[in-house]
């Protein structure tokens, strides 16, 4: 039988939470797919070849497990452990600040004008 490792545990050793509970609750919350099927249970077995789905920092994330790891080590060490097939991000686009009132009380016919201004140029 292939050597297998806990979910949780290498998703902590691959460094992609800061704790091995963080990595059990993104598990049991269902939010982790292992071969496009979704995983319940933090200690479900990888294995080298698998491939993770999930959602970080509003980033969807597909990672192909390469190695287990022995301990969680350092960054450098952690990129050893999967390859990253995650699709580029997109770039948002840029929106200026609104203009902002100095707490003075209620605007006045300028600030309202740079308002409608703003908001017709940047907004519609």
């Amino acid at each position: 039988m292939a050597d297998t490792q806990r979910i949780d545990k290498w998703l902590w050793y691959a460094r992609f939470y800061r704790s091995r509970s963080l990595c059990a609750k993104q598990v049991s919350e269902g939010k982790v797919c292992v071969n496009d099927v979704k995983v319940g249970k933090p200690a479900h077995g990888v294995i080298v070849g698998d491939v993770l789905t999930f959602i970080k920092a509003e980033r969807p994330r597909v990672i192909k497990v390469l190695d287990l790891g022995t301990r969680r080590g350092s960054a450098p060490e952690a990129q050893l452990l999967f390859e990253d097939r995650s699709p580029a991000p997109t770039p948002k686009e840029f929106v200026p600040p609104n203009p902002k009132f100095e707490g003075k009380g209620r605007p006045t016919a300028k600030d309202r004008r740079q308002t409608a201004a703003f908001a017709a140029k940047y907004l519609d």
